[in-house]
């Protein structure tokens, strides 16, 4: 069997782990202020939906589509205006929540272009 990543950061409790504690970073890091309004004040929600989202896009169970259908990332970005600096503020909130999950280093460094890709597909102003 090759490389999952999915199973290389400890499945179902690690994504999970790392969905919720990317919006609680999001809530107290300088700087993420604006992105943090961009989601209602409870996150429990889009939390779970990342979580979904991150296990299929991880090599893991394909929960979001299995729930909601295929996943447009930059059509539910839409409404916000999501600029350089609010896709440098995820990225900032990803690394960090990353880092207190305990996430191991040699597995952010694969993740880090990978979501930085993510991130700025979702782009949509200068």
């Amino acid at each position: 069997m090759g490389f999952n990543m999915y199973e290389e950061l400890g499945g179902e409790e690690v994504i999970r782990k790392l969905s919720t504690q990317l919006y609680q970073v999001m809530g107290e890091r300088e700087g993420a202020e604006t992105i943090r309004a961009m989601h209602k004040e409870d996150t429990g929600e889009v939390a779970d939906k990342l979580f979904m989202f991150l296990s299929g896009w991880l090599g893991g169970p394909p929960l979001f589509t299995e729930k909601f259908g295929s996943p447009c990332l930059t059509h539910q970005h839409e409404p916000f205006a999501i600029g350089p600096a609010e896709r440098d503020a995820w990225l900032e909130c990803m690394d960090q929540a990353m880092s207190e999950v305990g996430i191991e280093e040699r597995l952010q460094e694969m993740l880090r272009p990978a979501f930085a890709n993510m991130a700025e597909m979702l782009r949509n102003t200068d």
